[in-house]
């Protein structure tokens, strides 16, 4: 991810996923949204995984405290909005615009759900709700390799291609989230008994 960014750094335009883009550079919105979302996804990506340190919870909570307000201030005033933006001007039509844009709205939904239910001292909810709020993030990084994986197996149209990660690349993600919740659920039911 750090080399995707990187290529865009400081202010390119010619390269990457902008290539295929160009014709929404003159969209003012559409431009500031692309820039916001990429500069700030890595650190998204660090201040989501460091949240699910339980050495860190334990042994520096106000580490935690503040490496978490910063991941949701981040989706919520910055990068959530933006990739909301994005969605509408999603590449394939409305099959991905749609994807893009339920992506953003649960990921916006999750993330402030998660604050609520800590600020409710309901640390169990608050915990679910990180888990598919950081799902959503990592599709980031799921979305790529599903491009990769279908790319390098099966031969599609590239559009076709795009259509199909817009919803693997957050779908399969909240999947696997609620699976691993159920797990944690029932695990802790168990204990309960």
């Amino acid at each position: 991810m750090a080399q995707i960014v990187m290529q865009y750094i400081p202010y390119n335009t010619d390269v990457g996923f902008l290539r295929i883009k160009q014709h929404y550079l003159g969209v003012t919105a559409w431009r500031w949204a692309f820039f916001i979302h990429v500069y700030s996804s890595l650190f998204v990506l660090l201040a989501g995984f460091s949240q699910f340190s339980k050495n860190l919870q334990k042994r520096n909570a106000s580490l935690h405290r503040k490496l978490g307000y910063a991941y949701v201030l981040n989706i919520l005033c910055i990068t959530g909005p933006a990739s909301l933006i994005m969605g509408f001007y999603a590449n394939g039509g409305i099959t991905s615009q749609l994807s893009f844009v339920l992506l953003s709205l649960l990921w916006l939904y999750f993330t402030g759900r998660a604050v609520l239910e800590a600020k409710q001292k309901k640390f169990d909810a608050h915990q679910r709700f990180m888990i598919r709020s950081y799902a959503l993030t990592l599709s980031a990084i799921t979305l790529r390799a599903w491009k990769y994986g279908i790319t390098n197996t099966v031969s599609l149209p590239p559009m076709d291609v795009y259509r199909l990660i817009a919803w693997l690349g957050w779908v399969v993600n909240l999947i696997i989230a609620e699976i691993y919740i159920r797990k944690i659920n029932n695990r802790g039911a168990a204990v309960k008994l």
